[in-house]
């Protein structure tokens, strides 16, 4: 079998392999933390895999130096600049396209096997969100 080039498939056939695999991510994350009842389960998940948390987590991954590498930034700019024809129920035009660029990212390190790598960033992002929760629920 020939190996495939994934940096060049296109954004959005990145983001739709993405959004499955973090999604796999978090809900098996969900279920280690105890968590079993479905509609537990699915509000939780929503606190990660939302356009607006994924948005929040591109952003947070940006601003941090050092964490994404040059070709991790062209691969989310990939996806954020892809022009989709649909566009999420509950966040803005922007919000969806930064989100769409995060779903490109963990695509493109699933297809190219960079399995340890995009687990680190998820890891990352977990812990992100985790502190953001621990923080807001101490006021």
């Amino acid at each position: 079998m020939v190996e495939k080039d994934w940096s060049l498939l296109n954004g959005l056939a990145l983001a739709y392999i993405g959004d499955a695999i973090y999604e796999v991510y978090i809900r098996d994350y969900l279920l280690q933390t105890g968590k079993t009842r479905p509609n537990q389960l699915h509000k939780s998940a929503t606190n990660y895999v939302s356009a607006k948390a994924q948005s929040f987590l591109m952003h947070k991954m940006l601003e941090e130096d050092g964490l994404l590498t040059e070709m991790e930034v062209t691969m989310y700019k990939r996806g954020r600049n892809s022009k989709s024809h649909t566009s999420a129920k509950n966040a803005d035009i922007t919000t969806y396209r930064v989100a769409t660029g995060f779903e490109s990212l963990m695509g493109y390190l699933h297809l190219t096997k960079q399995i340890e790598r995009m687990e680190e960033l998820i890891n990352w992002c977990i812990q992100q969100i985790e502190e953001v929760q621990n923080g807001s629920s101490k006021k």
